[in-house]
């Protein structure tokens, strides 16, 4: 891999409350969904690493869970894995929304951010899209006095505002240093494709022969159950070129379709370490594999 001089590459962290908008902050920066979100809090329960990438730098943002004063075993460990990642990267995007005042969670966060103390601390105002200019010029007063922060940026990732500038401030603290991923690798973790693989994978258990190439498979969503936090429900949609496929991933009165949802859910469970509720459909998309409308819609771009 060659770089330009003075590259500059390495590691950034989004912290802040639960339901604060990190992931969404992540996905805009990179330009494309690589970690799940929701309005629901905890949606993240494991590091997920999204690049960014520059002629000038290589920005890689690990997406935390919410840090928050835990309340389970569970997070107690979310809350360790948080703490871990803060030692390692090289700056902290510490998120604050615009919309709500700052209150103990957030005194919390900046607490045990005065703890790691070689690291640069970001202060970041989100969802600016949802405050007036009034109220975000409040807020930014009130960040500033919560810690000495290194810069304080008002963005919003929903409106795409000043993603380019927040961008900048974080590369500016990173090393100087050649790309750590190759070009175009926005992800080392998308959760969906993981899912989308292993349904296909379960899917192709007995018809590899038959169907090699021929099964794709889309997750639709992927998003807590209203008022359950240990249920995740998982909508996917799996295709084959022709009926006749369609016939063989079904079985005889659905029975092989059910081995392949009941096999896919327990591998699901085991990546995310959560309990899946899986809806799995199954679809007719004629000769997709050399059409590339559909392709792009089964998600194999150009």
């Amino acid at each position: 891999m060659t770089s330009p001089d003075n590259h500059r590459a390495g590691f950034a962290c989004f912290v802040g409350r639960p339901n604060v908008g990190k992931s969404t902050l992540m996905n805009a920066l990179v330009g494309q969904k690589v970690a799940i979100t929701s309005s629901k809090p905890q949606t993240t329960r494991r590091v997920i690493r999204g690049i960014v990438h520059r002629p000038d730098a290589q920005l890689i943002i690990v997406d935390t869970p919410g840090l928050h004063r835990p309340r389970t075993l569970l997070g107690e460990r979310l809350d360790s894995l948080v703490l871990s990642t803060l030692t390692e990267v090289d700056v902290i995007g510490f998120c604050v929304p615009a919309n709500e005042p700052i209150g103990k969670g957030d005194r919390f966060i900046a607490e045990k951010l005065s703890a790691v103390k070689k690291t640069p601390v970001v202060a970041v105002v989100t969802k600016c899209d949802l405050a007036s200019k009034e109220k975000i010029a409040e807020q930014l007063l009130a960040v500033s006095q919560v810690a000495d922060f290194a810069d304080i940026v008002p963005v919003s990732a929903e409106a795409g505002e000043q993603l380019d500038v927040l961008g900048d401030v974080l590369i500016k603290h990173l090393p100087e240093s050649p790309p750590l991923y190759e070009g175009g690798q926005l992800t080392d973790e998308p959760e969906q494709v993981l899912v989308g693989e292993l349904i296909r994978e379960a899917a192709l258990e007995g018809v590899r022969d038959e169907l090699p190439h021929s099964i794709a498979v889309v997750v639709d969503e992927m998003l807590p159950r209203q008022g359950r936090d240990d249920l995740l429900d998982i909508y996917a949609h799996m295709f084959v070129e022709r009926p006749s496929q369609k016939a063989i991933v079904i079985g005889h009165k659905g029975e092989r379709l059910r081995e392949v949802g009941t096999k896919a859910r327990k591998q699901i469970e085991a990546l995310l370490g959560t309990r899946v509720y899986l809806d799995l459909r199954i679809s007719v998309a004629k000769d997709w594999q050399r059409d590339p409308k559909q392709l792009r819609r089964l998600g194999f771009y150009d």
